[in-house]
């Protein structure tokens, strides 16, 4: 039965794709396939989702963000995202703002730690805007998981773009006074443990936060991404966040100076939003 079943719905495609104009046929096959890609699910735990999905450390991923990584540092590509070449560059221009914010305040220096920032993504991203302003120092440090970490010591790192391991690392080695936290946190087991380590323990100055993935409510939904092939082929769990509950973290220690809409767009009701957080003064 199963065998006629699958053979009737054969045939069946075969005489719509026989009728249909060649264009809503390729509309209607492409609708079907971005079906497959996106954000699924409402997990219990971490683990769940873990179990479901091929997680972060996949070597493809690293593989196909090094190829376009190397593209862009080779000046074959002008900008890249999520390994992704696209053909110009996308500024978050709150982001950008308030980078030339702390120059200002800096006396011409900047110097950041871009947590989760792959193969120096951002640094490719913004460099060129900066350098226009003769600055006098900057110092733009990754910290990112072990295999990226290995992978940009080795192929971008300069004297200007430097990887680190872990945080903690990292501050022994320079003083950088704001962090950059760009479609990342949502990727973290744990995000709010992260979230109270850097608010009670780091203090930096500036909290830049770019394509965080919010939803409505206070309860948060623990989803898994899948990525379209033409990405790589991949699938991580990733949380989209209450934002009242989020808010709610940083109002003891830090203003929330300004809050903008992020350009992502997904199959699940949500929002990609993004805050410039400044730590209060300390009495």
């Amino acid at each position: 039965m199963d065998s006629q079943k699958s053979s009737f719905s054969s045939k069946v495609k075969l005489l719509a794709k026989e009728l249909m104009p060649p264009l809503i046929w390729k509309a209607l096959k492409k609708l079907s396939s971005s079906e497959q890609y996106g954000f699924f699910g409402d997990y219990a735990s971490w683990n769940a989702a873990l179990e479901n999905s091929d997680g972060y450390d996949a070597t493809l991923i690293l593989d196909k963000v090094k190829e376009s990584m190397l593209k862009v540092k080779n000046g074959e590509a002008v900008y890249a995202r999520d390994s992704f070449i696209l053909e110009k560059k996308k500024y978050s221009f709150p982001i950008l703002a308030t980078l030339l914010k702390i120059i200002y305040e800096n006396n011409g220096r900047l110097n950041i730690l871009d947590f989760g920032g792959a193969l120096g993504c951002h640094y490719y991203q913004y460099r060129d805007f900066l350098y226009d302003l003769n600055l006098k120092e900057l110092k733009w440090n990754v910290v990112e998981q072990k295999n990226f970490v290995e992978c940009g010591q080795t192929f971008f790192g300069n004297e200007e773009l430097k990887f680190y391991f872990d945080i903690d690392t990292c501050l022994k080695q320079e003083k950088p006074n704001v962090i950059l936290l760009s479609g990342v946190i949502q990727c973290l087991e744990k995000p709010y443990e992260f979230i109270e380590t850097l608010i009670n323990k780091h203090k930096f100055s500036y909290i830049l936060i770019d394509r965080l993935a919010l939803i409505n409510g206070y309860d948060d939904r623990l989803t898994i991404q899948k990525i379209p092939p033409e990405i790589y082929n991949a699938s991580y769990p990733s949380w989209f966040f209450s934002e009242a509950k989020f808010l709610d973290y940083f109002q003891e220690k830090y203003d929330l100076i300004f809050e903008f809409q992020g350009d992502d767009k997904v199959n699940i009701l949500s929002e990609f939003k993004g805050f410039i957080f400044k730590k209060k003064n300390e009495n």
